[in-house]
């Protein structure tokens, strides 16, 4: 059985030692070490990189979200906290779950299934998150509160530093804190393409696309850059008959 390697950041000692005896109690993951210090566990994670981490917010020092944007995307997080008022904040960095002190055995294995199921119990990452990648909604959050997106109705989405601008065929513009390569994680390959670094497009809201590769998309043209020409151009050949 394939094990999830885990690492417990908490600046409270008995906190991180009760997470340890549930994490013993679960066969599929593997506790590799905890840290009261936030400074020295990002080190040290650098050196050993592990599937994920159980994060304290409240740190000395470094406070949890501020740990959480120094790690690389393939490592998951499960936020452990006694403040609720975090809960939003945590999916600007795409926490798996997000567990409020005092934490019950329970608790820490159904977080634990779901880093389970994200990551894959077979194949790669890759290829499961494929799988779980066909959705038809996400949630955002946006002034303060969580919105339920409908991704057939995003005609495309605009990078802007920390924040993205979905532009809606049935609403005004939606702005959401969350970075551009975390919101691409998460739609669907065979709905969204990548073709800048500041626009993902949906694809069946393509109008035209000219000779110069500039993508007439609702009332916007977007030019596909040299970067991702290669993978647009690969998307319209599968889609085009043969001569």
């Amino acid at each position: 059985m394939k094990k999830f390697t885990c690492a417990i950041i908490d600046d409270e000692p008995l906190a991180g030692q009760l997470i340890e005896s549930f994490i013993s109690r679960i066969d599929f993951v593997q506790h590799l070490a905890t840290f009261t210090d936030s400074v020295e566990a990002i080190a040290w994670i650098k050196d050993n990189p592990v599937d994920f981490v159980f994060l304290d917010i409240q740190m000395p020092d470094m406070d949890g979200m501020e740990f959480a944007r120094l790690l690389p995307p393939s490592i998951k997080i499960i936020f452990t906290t006694a403040f609720k008022e975090y809960a939003l904040d945590s999916y600007d960095v795409s926490a798996v779950d997000f567990l409020l002190k005092p934490i019950r055995f329970d608790k820490i294995l159904r977080a634990c299934e779901k880093i389970r199921d994200r990551i894959g119990i077979c194949g790669s990452e890759k290829e499961i998150g494929n799988k779980l990648l066909d959705r038809n909604e996400v949630y955002l959050k946006a002034n303060g509160e969580l919105l339920k997106i409908k991704l057939d109705r995003i005609i495309y989405v605009e990078g802007m530093k920390d924040y993205v601008k979905l532009v809606m065929d049935d609403s005004r513009p939606i702005v959401s804190h969350v970075r551009m390569k975390n919101l691409e994680d998460i739609l669907p390959k065979s709905k969204f393409l990548r073709i800048s670094r500041s626009h993902i497009i949906s694809l069946s809201k393509i109008r035209t696309i000219d000779r110069n590769l500039c993508v007439y998309i609702g009332d916007t043209i977007i030019h596909v850059t040299d970067q991702y020409r290669n993978t647009f151009e690969e998307y319209i050949k599968s889609n085009m008959p043969d001569c």
